[in-house]
């Protein structure tokens, strides 16, 4: 079996008396999608925070691609490899599909924010940028202002930046929230695929889209994990069913 690329052993958060994360451990495996499930409140956001390095745990270890990452903040994790997008879009909207990938290009690079017109010829900038679209299925938005893309279209380019970033993993909060069924269809398929790019860790609500992507699903209730297992394990876990599922499902 290949050697996970995220680590997560005995992490623990607490707020005053209250235990927003409570012991918890699990991993990431290459070419999976491992979707983190629970009701609101179970202290999914938090967990990701921590992992991300917003949020400073309070014991436990955090190891990405074999390194102990907790000393490391938010940019230098993301020079590692780990790659996130978020419940509310950060984006600049005002700016194009294309220059919001360039600003990831030149960030990986170490190179100045400019963007004057000269810029927008350099290849080193442009062109990893469109293979970055490209990959993501939006070659041909790539000049509409990010505030124009759908819902769907902002995700994807979440996710074009965090690969011009190099990601090697990816942790993504809640990328159905807002979206309709024919949207939630759609980004199924995409992340479907993308899991190829690299391996994902993935916060949804959306119970049909975790259902069909998850290769493992962890099921957290306030701040603990109750289960771990395939699909049909958690479909079929007591405790789950009682927890989070309800018995109709």
């Amino acid at each position: 079996m290949a050697e996970p690329i995220l680590e997560i052993r005995n992490l623990k958060k607490s707020f005053g008396a209250l235990k927003a994360t409570d012991g918890v451990s699990l991993d990431l495996r290459p070419g999976e999608i491992h979707a983190l499930i629970g009701p609101n409140g179970a202290g999914k956001s938090t967990l990701i925070h921590q992992i991300a390095g917003s949020l400073k745990p309070d014991s436990g270890e955090i190891r990405f691609a074999g390194r102990d990452v907790k000393p490391l903040d938010v940019a230098a994790r993301a020079r590692l490899g780990m790659g996130r997008t978020f419940q509310v879009s950060s984006l600049a909207p005002e700016f194009s599909a294309l220059r919001n990938v360039m600003l990831a290009v030149q960030a990986r690079e170490g190179s100045s924010f400019r963007f004057f017109r000269p810029v927008m010829r350099d290849a080193s900038l442009t062109e990893p940028a469109r293979a970055a679209l490209a990959r993501v299925g939006l070659s041909d938005r790539a000049d509409v202002p990010a505030a124009e893309l759908s819902h769907g279209e902002r995700r994807q380019l979440e996710i074009a930046i965090a690969l011009a970033l190099g990601a090697r993993a990816f942790l993504l909060d809640e990328p159905m929230a807002g979206m309709g069924p024919e949207g939630s269809q759609a980004l199924t398929g995409f992340l479907d695929g993308l899991r190829r790019e690299a391996p994902i860790l993935l916060i949804e609500h959306d119970m049909d889209a975790v259902f069909a992507l998850a290769d493992r699903i962890s099921v957290l209730v306030y701040g603990r994990i109750i289960a771990t297992g395939t699909v049909d394990e958690i479909r079929n876990h007591p405790d789950v069913r009682e927890a989070y599922l309800g018995e109709g499902a």
